[in-house]
């Protein structure tokens, strides 16, 4: 798999203008892996593990929602807006500043969530780009939680 960081327009190669008739491929099929993803009881059993939260501030702190029936974040859970993640040019930033973005993980497990699960893939990719390895998706995210009966935290968290 790959990224074009910065999009169509950061390619520097030719690109096709016209129609273009793809050579027969041998695309298989086959199941996901799942070992990335957690699901809510996971997050629940998930003690000493590191929750970032990919959402805009004013969700995460609970100052407004939009979309789900609860507003705030996962108890715990520390605030890395997938915005935070790149540059002016909407690239990625360098590795370095990415790593400082989440020294909270501090070796432990670490967990990314958001609204609906789409978000946190942002944060997933900068992590790896970080160097931070095995980094799971809740991708239920906020979504599943807020619908539950669990506890819910507004404001910010102390950073760890």
């Amino acid at each position: 798999m790959a990224v074009l960081d910065g999009g169509i327009s950061a390619w520097t190669g030719p690109l096709e203008t016209g129609a273009v008739e793809p050579a027969r491929g041998d695309f298989a099929a086959r199941p996901p892996d799942r070992s990335m993803v957690v699901d809510r009881r996971q997050v629940q059993d998930a003690r000493g593990a590191t929750l970032f939260d990919a959402r805009l501030g004013e969700r995460y702190r609970g100052e407004t929602e939009p979309i789900d029936p609860k507003a705030g974040h996962i108890p715990g859970a520390l605030n890395v807006p997938w915005k935070a993640n790149l540059d002016e040019q909407l690239r990625f930033r360098p590795p370095a500043e990415l790593r400082e973005l989440y020294t909270a993980a501090g070796g432990r497990e670490v967990i990314a969530y958001c609204g609906s699960g789409v978000n946190a893939a942002i944060d997933l990719l900068a992590m790896t780009l970080a160097g931070i390895e095995g980094a799971r998706l809740y991708e239920g995210s906020w979504s599943d939680w807020s619908r539950q009966d669990l506890p819910v935290a507004t404001g910010e968290e102390p950073a760890s």
